[in-house]
């Protein structure tokens, strides 16, 4: 570990960063040209103390949980990423077995639609970072670990899962999720945690089985989301995507036609995201 190095590196990084690049107010009495300290620590989930020491060259030696999240909060590029872990001691992320970095032009997106939910996804239906609202939505649904990561893992597992939409769309969602999962398989091969995904889900679920030997394969079109939310109750919700090809990584807006009572609903969930924060 270079402490020396990594303090410097961190340190250009956060001066690099402008308020309004990460969806934050400038203010009146910013003397600083880049972000705060504590502004960085916020955006990577962790304390501003622990943070400072980094920049001091007396901090812990980080883990790569604590590398990968500052490489968010400081919106990293992939090679800027892996630079960080190098200073920092730590062998480079595969980047084709684990899709966790989220591109910064996609972050610099997310961050502009604070009050709005949305998402980004990588291949594998993992949720790699949300807005307050998205998460008033459907839940943090980073928080899950192992394969549990995985919507379509949950969706297959976990009966909680299912809650979120209506019965008579869950045969639907359930072939959606498989011919997603069957493409990543596909680009990732044996090995992969595509496949680990699928060997199983292939032991746990009769209904993933079936699905799995049918190969469907996702359609063109996505239909309005019907979703079933504990504190507002039914709404039609229409996903619109925008994917970053090089990273298989997707980010998912939702939205209702204006005037609706869904419209209504979200703005509710909106104050309510905002009041989770």
């Amino acid at each position: 570990m270079d402490r020396a190095q990594l303090a410097s590196f961190l340190r250009t990084r956060r001066e690099a960063l402008q308020p309004e690049d990460v969806g934050l107010p400038r203010g009146q009495r910013r003397r600083t040209g880049g972000l705060r300290r504590e502004e960085v620590a916020a955006l990577s989930g962790m304390s501003t103390d622990y943070y400072s020491r980094l920049e001091q060259q007396r901090g812990p030696h980080p883990s790569e949980q604590m590398l990968a999240a500052l490489a968010r909060g400081l919106r990293l590029s992939l090679t800027e990423r892996d630079h960080l872990f190098q200073l920092a001691g730590h062998a480079v992320p595969h980047r084709t077995v684990r899709a966790d970095h989220v591109n910064p032009g996609m972050m610099r997106i997310l961050d502009r639609l604070q009050d709005t939910p949305a998402q980004v996804v990588n291949h594998l239906g993992e949720t790699l970072a949300q807005t307050a609202p998205a998460i008033a939505l459907l839940g943090d649904e980073t928080r899950h670990t192992g394969l549990d990561r995985s919507l379509h893992h949950r969706w297959f597992t976990d009966p909680q899962t299912r809650r979120m939409h209506p019965a008579q769309d869950h045969a639907t969602q359930s072939r959606l999720l498989v011919a997603h999962l069957h493409a990543a398989y596909t680009r990732d091969g044996r090995g992969s945690r595509a496949a680990a995904i699928v060997e199983s889900l292939l032991a746990a679920s009769d209904e993933f089985a079936q699905l799995w030997r049918e190969h469907p394969v996702p359609g063109g079109y996505c239909p309005p989301k019907h979703f079933l939310h504990p504190e507002v109750g039914p709404l039609e919700l229409h996903c619109q995507t925008l994917v970053d090809p090089d990273q298989s990584q997707t980010l998912l807006v939702f939205t209702a036609v204006p005037g609706s009572e869904s419209d209504e609903k979200l703005r509710l969930l909106s104050v309510i995201g905002a009041q989770q924060v």
